[in-house]
């Protein structure tokens, strides 16, 4: 027994000396974190009111609409402004509370609420859009409870506000949190217009500074990305994913790269493209068919060259 105690105080001595070491790997005297958990039940109850009556409590009653808004948008205020304050307090060098920082997570979270009219109007017309372009839509109910393309746009809209409120940690935590759920990678400093529709989803990735105008449709595994992210920070506040204007549509497993990369008004752009130059208007862009070649199969002779333990 005591050996065995020696031998846990010393890898204790390791474990704690190997905190120490470096830096980029810990969170010690450093105050509150902005807690990942939480803000994922923010989003839960941000949902439940954006969307009243399909998640959470679904049986509302005209006359307790007030008292259910109220109620969430009080729950909300109060978790908000204090993952909001401890954001700003990671992210200040003395890692205090002050009554400074709690004052801008109020105004931040007050900022934010009065959002929420705005982005209930904005998703109304990604769920529109959503409707009429899938035939295999029946309802706008089932888009919204469960279409993956719309919760990624959901949290997106979300995040992208706290982004433009430069709140530090939040809008990342929300958008890997849809990303994980979906499969749909949506940068909250992406800037994105009414009636986007992202079909499928699985595999899409939006980069930070890609700009996308109305009514445009994406299909999964569609990649706006950077040329290089070979600089690293240095690429830093520099637009490097291109921009998509109104009426584009992007089907499955294209590649649009580049910050001065722009797709003009109306354009098609075909499965499997990659593209790293501007497409001007109305234009469609598809890649030459591969030759397909056939040959006969023969299903008895396939069947003795098999090994003698493999029957089918």
């Amino acid at each position: 027994m005591a050996k065995h105690d020696a031998y846990i105080a010393n890898l204790v001595d390791e474990i704690v000396d190997s905190y120490y070491s470096d830096p980029r790997t810990r969170h010690i005297d450093a105050g509150e974190f902005a807690n990942r958990t939480a803000i994922i039940e923010i989003i839960h109850l941000l949902r439940e009111l954006l969307f009243p009556g399909y998640f959470g409590k679904q049986v509302l009653a005209s006359g307790t609409l007030k008292f259910h808004a109220g109620t969430l948008l009080i729950a909300i205020r109060d978790k908000l402004a204090e993952q909001v304050r401890n954001a700003i307090i990671h992210r200040a060098e003395d890692h205090h509370v002050t009554d400074k920082s709690s004052d801008e997570a109020a105004r931040i979270v007050r900022d934010f609420l009065a959002t929420i009219p705005r982005l209930r109007a904005i998703l109304a017309t990604d769920i529109q859009a959503a409707f009429d372009g899938d035939p295999a839509a029946q309802t706008t109910d089932e888009i919204i409870v469960s279409y993956p393309g719309f919760l990624a746009i959901t949290v997106y809209r979300i995040a992208h506000e706290f982004y433009l409120l430069e709140v530090p940690l939040i809008p990342r935590i929300m958008s890997e949190y849809a990303h994980a759920v979906t499969g749909i990678d949506i940068h909250a400093g992406a800037t994105i217009d009414e009636s986007f529709f992202i079909d499928h989803g699985t595999g899409v990735v939006i980069g930070e500074t890609t700009n996308i105008g109305k009514h445009v449709k994406i299909y999964q595994g569609t990649t706006l990305g950077a040329l290089s992210t070979r600089g690293g920070q240095k690429l830093k506040g520099i637009k490097r994913h291109p921009t998509l204007e109104d009426d584009v549509t992007v089907y499955s497993g294209a590649s649009i790269l580049g910050g001065e990369t722009i797709i003009g008004k109306g354009v098609v752009i075909s499965s499997n493209v990659f593209i790293t130059q501007s497409v001007p208007p109305r234009t469609r862009v598809t890649v030459k068919n591969p030759e397909l070649q056939y040959r006969d199969h023969k299903p008895q002779e396939f069947k003795q060259a098999l090994p003698l333990d493999w029957s089918i």
